[in-house]
């Protein structure tokens, strides 16, 4: 829990604020593949590829001719998007209700490691993500991922407030470690729970 002052709020959008599940591609690509279901799964990862795609270095048809030869498609650009496109869930609704309520007493702010192709998908998917947040901010559009220092530097430069005094809720270890590595206080997100119980002892404060 925190330890300094918190003057803004961080939040990661998968996982905290919807739900996704890749499993959901694998089964839509394995339709145009000649490999067998489970070879596909084990295929698929987040490769470099992947991470380059997420920092904004390479283009989604790049990334989706990577993906063709890899997991071994007979598909098109459209085919390969539709799954990849098809991995979001529900929203969870009991977090972006704790956002907005600690809204009124905190800025608040979104940081996801994504791309063009699903920042789109994700913003048509869930309109309250644009209203519940004073700003979202893009891997792909800054050019940095999380966990990676330089990420969270950019981060709390451009809002104006010192990592120490930034609360970040993520649902990954990884992320949540290099968040702390970077001087944030931060939150590992199992469910709606964790960010309630923080926020809620933020406010006893």
């Amino acid at each position: 829990m925190p330890v300094s002052r918190v003057e803004a709020l961080l939040f990661d959008l998968g996982g905290v604020v919807f739900e996704f599940d890749f499993e959901r591609a694998i089964q839509h690509w394995a339709r145009y593949s000649a490999l067998p279901l489970r070879e596909v799964r084990e295929r698929f990862g987040h490769d470099e590829p992947y991470r380059q795609l997420e920092r904004g270095e390479i283009t989604a048809a790049a990334y989706f001719d990577g993906l063709r030869r890899n997991l071994e498609l007979m598909a098109s650009d459209a085919q390969i998007g539709e799954g990849w496109n098809g991995i979001f869930g529900a929203e969870i609704s009991e977090t972006l209700d704790a956002v907005a309520h600690a809204r009124k007493h905190y800025p608040c702010y979104a940081f996801s490691n994504t791309n063009a192709e699903h920042q789109r998908a994700w913003n048509a998917a869930y309109p309250r993500i644009a209203a519940t947040f004073d700003r979202v901010f893009v891997s792909s559009e800054i050019g940095m991922r999380k966990p990676e220092a330089a990420a969270f530097a950019h981060i709390a430069k451009a809002i104006g407030v010192a990592p120490g005094n930034i609360l970040f809720f993520d649902d990954l270890v990884e992320n949540v470690v290099g968040a702390v590595a970077a001087g944030l206080q931060a939150v590992q997100v199992r469910s709606p729970a964790d960010v309630q119980g923080a926020l809620a002892r933020l406010d006893s404060r």
